[in-house]
């Protein structure tokens, strides 16, 4: 079934339809009208599947989407369109250009923590790049799984684009097949199994990962405000988040009173019974959740930690001074545990963050420029934000992705549509004049040769 789709889709690619911009528009178009419609049911799956409120889906999911979706249909001619660049002196007289092709069929895997928005949002770009598209939704949320298919299989023929849903079995026959691009967001270890099964076929990626996000804290910031903003971005989604600050290194001097501020900052947003909070969503899957139960034995905990294994609750925990060994600190985290850890001087945030892998995301809280500056200048990662938490992701003008072991590539509004796009340079000439000199032959003109260096400025 998976190999004779694929094949349908690569054929409907080949007829060219999907390059006439008037058709992207149209199926873009579909999708906008769907989704606005179907935004309060998108929203009772999310709940159906992991509690999560519906602030949550609709601003982090259903209008994150829809904002997407009008960004591309407002954009799309200018992003389409080639691009004029500058020539040289070698090919004078000509005119240079840069032509945006779509890849082909694309195969786009998303995970289960935003399983609308990730599976959704790189579509977005790969229409609008004018791909063909299998979208291959998490089996851990069965029921915004079932949504999707049923939106997508109400607006795309199958040919064009369509949902194929299941688990491990159905992923590695889809990675057996040869796409023209793959578009994978997922933890660190599946991605390394995703970008070796594409390296069979050449077949480009983009990998949006994750790994252990530090936030910084040092001891000339506004206590209150850090602890709030930091407490929302942790706990936002029960910290399923894959740029949730994964651990805080905060300055000694400042430790006691931001825990104090972090604890209360937690009861004003959940209640003093979180579990009865409408606000705080659950684990996933139980898998995960055994995962992070696991994190906690042995540590000690500042605050928090509750469990109910019916309802796949865990409340947001403060972990005080982990090991660095430890398994709550081996892996990222992708859950409401929070581990604290001090430091005195810049080499210990060096010891800590040198331990790990380039992450997706690192946050500082300072009113230190030069202290700031030197964070961001002296360390790798994806991407991040100045005394506050997730906001990067926001801003559609800002490419999103990591480096390093934390992802490849990125994407969010126009670099989507770039990421699903090979640009194909272009000159054009004329027949006339006629330069002679790059000619056989070369006796004559060899001594040029040395001198065209300056001809390419």
């Amino acid at each position: 079934m998976i190999t004779s789709l694929v094949k349908k889709q690569k054929d409907f690619f080949s007829s060219g339809s999907t390059k006439d911009l008037k058709f992207r528009k149209t199926y873009l178009k579909k999708l906008q009208k769907a989704l606005t419609y179907y935004e309060d049911q998108i929203c009772d799956t999310l709940y159906e599947d992991f509690k999560k409120p519906k602030f949550e889906s609709l601003a982090s999911e259903t209008q994150f989407v829809l904002f997407e979706l009008k960004e591309a249909l407002k954009n799309i001619d200018s992003w389409s369109r080639p691009k004029r660049v500058s020539g040289t002196w070698i090919n004078f007289p000509s005119s240079d250009w840069i032509y945006s092709e779509p890849y082909g069929n694309v195969l786009i895997m998303a995970p289960w923590n935003y399983p609308f928005l990730l599976s959704l949002s790189p579509l977005i770009g790969a229409l609008a790049a004018g791909n063909t598209a299998i979208l291959k939704p998490s089996e851990f949320t069965p029921a915004t799984s079932g949504i999707i298919t049923k939106i997508i299989a109400e607006i795309f023929p199958e040919e064009y684009v369509t949902v194929i849903e299941g688990g491990i079995k159905e992923s590695q026959e889809l990675l057996s097949q040869k796409f023209d691009y793959i578009f994978f967001t997922g933890s660190t270890k599946v991605g390394k199994i995703v970008y070796q099964k594409a390296a069979e076929n050449l077949t480009p990626v983009t990998l949006e990962l994750g790994g252990k996000s530090p936030c910084i804290i040092d001891n000339t910031v506004s206590i209150p405000v850090t602890a709030k903003r930091i407490a929302w971005g942790k706990f936002l989604n029960c910290g399923q988040t894959c740029i949730a600050p994964d651990y805080l290194l905060v300055h000694k001097d400042v430790k006691t009173k931001l825990v104090e501020a972090l604890i209360k900052s937690i009861k004003e947003l959940y209640g003093n019974s979180p579990q009865e909070s409408p606000d705080l969503a659950r684990i996933a899957h139980n898998s995960h959740y055994n995962t992070l139960k696991e994190m906690l034995i042995g540590e000690q905990l500042l605050f928090g930690g509750d469990f109910n294994d019916k309802t796949l609750f865990i409340s947001p925990a403060l972990v005080d001074e982990p090991d660095l060994k430890s398994k709550i600190m081996e892996d990222e985290i992708f859950g409401p545990l929070l581990p604290i850890i001090s430091y005195d001087s810049e080499e210990d945030i060096k010891k800590h963050l040198s331990h790990y892998g380039k992450p997706l995301a690192l946050y500082i809280f300072s009113k230190n420029k030069k202290f700031r500056e030197r964070l961001l200048n002296g360390y790798s990662f994806g991407g991040g934000v100045i005394n506050d938490t997730l906001l990067h992701i926001t801003n559609s003008k800002l490419p999103f992705g990591g480096v390093g072991a934390s992802g490849v590539g990125h994407y969010q509004g126009k670099y989507s549509f770039e990421s699903f796009s090979h640009q194909k340079s272009i000159i054009k000439k004329r027949f006339w004049p006629e330069i002679p000199f790059r000619y056989a032959p070369y006796k004559v003109t060899e001594k040029i040769a040395k001198k065209l260096k300056y001809l390419f400025n």
